[in-house]
């Protein structure tokens, strides 16, 4: 099984009802042979242009474990599915997202070095 990430931009009135669009993802997922890992939902956000006919989305992103040949059957069902106004199912680059990390920890380590480094002297010691 491969990792994917799926943004999925549902219509914007379903962010009362948001559960039954939910559901519907996970049930076309668990059809591929696929299970979500994570979900991440940004709510109702105001598009960079008309989909359409739409200005707003509710923004739900998702981390999956597929097999290949589940990517094309969750791609089909996506496609049909009068929920979703657009979707995005990508593959993380993960060698990318470790050396993000491995750096960000890097420069971490750097900034509390510098900041041990530039502890002020106590005042005190001059007056004596």
């Amino acid at each position: 099984m491969n990792k994917y990430e799926l943004a999925v931009l549902f219509h914007p009135d379903l962010e009362i009802d948001l559960e039954k669009a939910s559901k519907q993802i996970e049930k076309l997922v668990k059809d591929s042979d696929g299970k979500i890992l994570e979900t991440d939902n940004w709510g109702k956000r105001k598009l960079a242009y008309k989909i359409a006919g739409h200005e707003h989305a509710v923004y739900v992103f998702y981390s999956l474990e597929l097999p290949p040949q589940g990517v094309k059957q969750l791609n089909d069902a996506l496609n049909i599915t009068g929920e979703v106004i657009r979707f995005l199912l990508t593959k993380p680059d993960l060698k990318a997202i470790a050396k993000a990390e491995a750096m960000k920890a890097s420069r971490d380590k750097r900034l509390a070095n510098q900041t041990e480094d530039d502890e002020p002297e106590d005042e005190n010691d001059d007056e004596k």
